[in-house]
């Protein structure tokens, strides 16, 4: 996709400027949502027990604790949630190792987002420990800050690591532009009172007011995310 891109705070309105952009990571940046899921079955087989296809939209894009407690409750496995937390990190950890695929568009709008000096943060509900692994491959310097899942009081739904990233960027969350991939994360962008692009990877998101639904980032640039901060005001 090619943009004729405006410069960092030009303004077609006022209030208009895009500040900062803040993306999600699993399953918006990287194609990784279905590797949890897979790391979840694997583990609580090796403990006796199936994972039920629906639940998987229950667990999609949340914190680990939420994501892990609703599983031992659901199949009664006989398992702390620390002891599977451990499980969980070094099974995904080892998914990563071998295979990391980018989603179609990342690359180039993390680019482009790097080339035009827009302040961006990557925001996840992963622990820090996942994350830096990732950023070997997304490339670290596309970052200007980092919000881990271990690292907020709350993390999503909650709007803490959004408006912790904005905060950390000097920006304004109203003009912030965020890229989130499930329900979970779009409601903790919007609770920040950030404008909020869904790609859905899991389950279906619905537009709404502040919220545009796109298929692929590839549908995403520089012009979209500028264009945002002045028809969704």
């Amino acid at each position: 996709m090619t943009s004729t891109v405006p410069a960092l705070g030009t303004r077609t309105a006022e209030g208009s400027a895009l500040q900062a952009v803040l993306l999600d990571m699993d399953g918006t940046l990287v194609d990784t949502e279905g590797f949890w899921w897979d790391v979840e079955a694997e583990v609580f087989a090796s403990l006796g027990h199936t994972l039920d296809e629906s639940w998987r939209h229950v667990v999609v894009g949340g914190p680990m604790t939420r994501s892990a407690g609703f599983l031992i409750e659901a199949t009664g496995a006989d398992i702390t949630l620390d002891e599977l937390t451990v499980l969980l990190n070094d099974g995904f950890e080892d998914r990563i190792d071998r295979a990391l695929p980018l989603m179609p568009g990342a690359g180039r709008l993390l680019a482009e987002l790097y080339e035009y000096e827009i302040p961006t943060a990557l925001v996840s509900a992963s622990h820090r420990r996942i994350i830096d692994r990732v950023l070997t491959s997304l490339g670290a310097h596309h970052f200007r800050l980092t919000v881990a899942g271990d690292e907020v009081p709350r993390t999503k739904p909650h709007p803490d690591p959004y408006l912790a990233a904005a905060a950390g960027l000097g920006a304004d969350p109203a003009r912030c532009a965020v890229i989130e991939d499930t329900a979970t994360g779009v409601a903790a962008a919007e609770a920040a009172g950030c404008h909020v692009v869904a790609v859905p990877s899991v389950a279906p998101i619905t537009p709404a007011l502040r919220r545009t639904v796109v298929t692929s980032l590839e549908e995403v640039d520089l012009t979209f995310l500028h264009g945002l901060m002045t028809e969704m005001r």
